[in-house]
């Protein structure tokens, strides 16, 4: 597995918010849950692209830096 960096995009003229999340071997785009909180927002991205990518499901484990969050996984 790699480490996922998670990125939230503000509002443009055509397009709502929404956050990135990237890793090595992809990228996806998903709108901002206006349910949620704006970390619970990075979270959700991040499992997103891991499902999109057919990874196991373990627990994350996230941080921040500079903007942006990275998540990686912990092994079980």
């Amino acid at each position: 597995m790699q480490a996922i960096r998670t990125r939230y995009h503000g509002p443009t003229n055509t397009k709502g918010s929404r956050l990135s999340a990237q890793c090595e071997a992809g990228r996806i785009y998903v709108p901002y849950d206006h349910e949620l909180n704006l970390s619970d927002n990075h979270e959700a991205a991040a499992k997103a692209l891991a499902d999109r990518l057919g990874w196991k499901r373990h627990p994350m484990i996230g941080g921040v830096f500079e903007h942006d969050h990275y998540w990686t996984f912990m092994p079980i």
